[in-house]
């Protein structure tokens, strides 16, 4: 699973009002090497939740993000190129996703979340 995923899921329980960003707690973490697209990454930028984000790459294991930013450094080769490593290269395998408000978890097992709910959640 990608972080670009990762940024757009929430937990969706029954009654839960703050289901986002969920937590991750990573078991095994790979890179994948992707061709880099700066129109993809400008585009997608104001679509992120930046903090979610960032802290996110920090549970993986990506340390080389700023705590702020603003659109200007989508112009920056440097910055982009670490953008798309975290957003695209860096991929959860295994491990879990945690609700931050009830602490519910969600295996990721082959990369793919299963953020499926027990009836008594629905």
């Amino acid at each position: 699973m990608r972080l670009l995923t990762h940024n757009m899921l929430s937990c969706n329980i029954k009654g839960v009002t703050n289901g986002f960003p969920l937590a991750i707690e990573a078991t095994t973490v790979e890179t994948k090497e992707v061709d880099m697209n700066p129109d993809f990454l400008r585009h997608i930028f104001p679509k992120l939740e930046w903090k979610a984000f960032r802290d996110a790459s920090h549970s993986l294991g990506v340390d080389d993000l700023p705590e702020q930013v603003d659109p200007d450094m989508l112009l920056d080769e440097e910055f982009l190129r670490r953008f798309h490593h975290a957003l695209l290269e860096v991929h959860l395998e295994e491990g879990v996703l945690i609700c931050p408000e009830t602490g519910r978890r969600f295996p990721v097992s082959k990369g793919i979340p299963n953020m499926l709910l027990n009836e008594d959640e629905v």
